[in-house]
Order: C-alpha cells, then structure tokens, then sequence
C-alpha cells in the first residue's frame, strides 16, 4: 500500500504525535517524504527517522513561505495533520485560528496551484460538539471551544474547495487517539505511567466516555485514505466504533500492568468536554472507504504499554 501513494510526501505536524506516526509508517519504504514542523518543535518522535526524510522548518501561517516550499517540492501527497490548541495549556484563540483555519487555507492553497493527486485534511470529533447519541458525518456541528470551531471551518473550506474545483480533498475525523508517541501529559500516558509505577493519577467521573482509537489503525485510516481521490469531499469519522468509559479503562489498564491500586475517582476537577456519551458512528468508513480498525482497546493498551517499557 506504501509504496502505491504517490510522491513526493507532504506531512504537515510530522512531529506531533499523528504526524510522526505517518512519518515512522512510510519511512519504513520511502525516502521522498517532507516532514514540516513548527520552529523550535522537539523532535523527540522522529530522532532515528531523520537520516531518512527531508525536515523543513516552516510556519504554516506564513503564505509565502508556504508557497514558496510547495513550489520546490511539488508534493502529489499531501497529510495534513498540523494543529495548535490540541494540549490544554494551547490557549490563545488568535493563534489557533491563524494556525487551525488560515495554515489550513495556506497549504491547500499552495498544493492546489502545484497541482496533487490527493490532500488527506485532518478533522476532529469536537467539531461536533456534545451528541446524546453516536456522531455520524452528516450531523450538525456545534463546536464549543476556539479549537473545536477553527477545525469545524477548516473543514469546511476543504469541503468547499473541492465541491468548487472537483478536486480529490478529504476529511478524516480522529476521535480519542492513543498509543506509543502520544505526548506524556495526555490521559492515557498519564495513567499508564502511574499504574507501572504503582501509583494511581488523580481521575474525574467514572462515568466519562470517550471512543478510543489505536494510533495504528488511524494511520491505516490515513493510507487508505490517499488511494481513494474518488472520494474527494467526502468526511469520515476514524473511531472504534464504541464508547469506553473512563471506569472500564482504568479496571482494564490496573489488569493489564499488574497495579495493585484503588482508583481515586473524584480527584480531577471536571473538564468542559466531560460527557457520558461520546462515540462514532464510523458506518461510512466502513462502507465507503473500506476501512475498520484491527485493534480492541485491549491489545492497543499492551502494545502502548510494552512501548512505553522500552
């Protein structure tokens, strides 16, 4: 499948968690990948990948520079997995709209007069908001944060921009992702950490749901996606398929690293995207994009954990 897309490769964020985890993928038989990356980004993911990709330091805000870097590498390919206001302590509105929204316009912009075979735009599950029932691609969104509302109209333009042009731009829409990589502050590196120390880390409602998906499977999502340019427009939702809660998770994670703790919950102030239901509906990938994850929550846990023991 690797070998099929077409080059060269443009990975935006490529030293995020989502990105570097497209760039380890394809860097196992490819060597016509551009990883761009935020100045002054650690670069602790893709260490033992440099020799084997070209790294352009680049702010995606910049148009002209932007432009500038399509015109000399004239990608075919196109991930698009840069983001800002993803880690709770991202909290300037101004920057993650000119980052989420005008980045955005800026590379889709640039790889559209280059001229590509696909672009792969990443969404995110809170463009939808707060749902009593699975999310499914064709609900109406209702984003409630800066983040939420500058990847909803990121979307957005994508979609426009191929419906106007005809061109081969799709949405992919992760929900909770985890797995090796994944920044040591986030929910399931945190507990992990805590359980192989023995320890609990201090947890909200054990009623809070979310839908869990393996970083694994997502990048399958990814790779599938960039064969498919009959799907342009199209926006798909990459989840499990079912809600976990936060009880489950941890009774699963105290199992499979051995912790001898009682879960403390309460002990977390709530956060503003706590819902006891959060799930979805990934039918359409299913169908359209003939995608579905290979991973249970279980055995995506015990590879993140023999990972993280490395």
């Amino acid at each position: 499948m690797i070998d099929d897309i077409a080059g060269p490769i443009v990975i935006t964020g490529a030293s995020g968690f989502i990105g570097s985890n497209l760039v380890r993928r394809m860097a196992e038989s490819r060597s016509d990948i551009h990883a761009f990356i935020r100045s002054g980004s650690d670069l602790w993911r893709l260490a033992d990948l440099l020799p084997k990709i070209t790294v352009h330091s680049i702010d995606l805000t910049d148009r002209r520079d932007v432009f500038d870097r399509i015109r000399i590498i004239k990608p075919k390919t196109v991930f698009h997995a840069a983001a800002h206001g993803v880690h709770s302590f991202q909290k300037d509105s101004d920057k993650i709209g000119a980052v989420n929204l005008r980045g955005t316009k800026n590379i889709l912009d640039a790889s559209i007069k280059s001229g590509f075979e696909i672009f792969i735009n990443t969404g995110s599950s809170s463009e939808y908001g707060l749902k009593n029932e699975p999310m499914k691609e064709t609900d109406s969104l209702e984003p409630r944060s800066p983040y939420a509302i500058s990847k909803a109209a990121a979307t957005a333009y994508c979609q426009n921009m191929s419906s106007l042009m005809k061109l081969p731009i799709i949405t992919l829409r992760p929900f909770s992702v985890y797995g090796p990589y994944e920044a040591p502050t986030k929910f399931i590196p945190t507990l992990l950490n805590a359980l192989l120390g023995n320890t609990c880390p201090p947890l909200a409602s054990p009623g809070i749901a979310r839908d869990y998906i393996f970083i694994d499977d997502l990048v399958d999502a990814y790779l599938t996606a960039s064969l498919r340019p009959d799907l342009g427009g199209e926006i798909f939702n990459i989840g499990s398929g079912k809600q976990t809660t936060l009880k489950e998770v941890v009774e699963l994670a105290i199992r499979l690293t051995g912790a001898d703790i009682k879960p403390k919950w309460g002990t977390m102030k709530p956060g503003e995207w706590d819902a006891t239901v959060w799930q979805a509906d990934i039918s359409k990938a299913k169908s359209m994009l003939r995608w579905r994850p290979k991973n249970t929550l279980e055995e995506g846990l015990i590879k993140t954990i023999n990972w993280m023991k490395k």
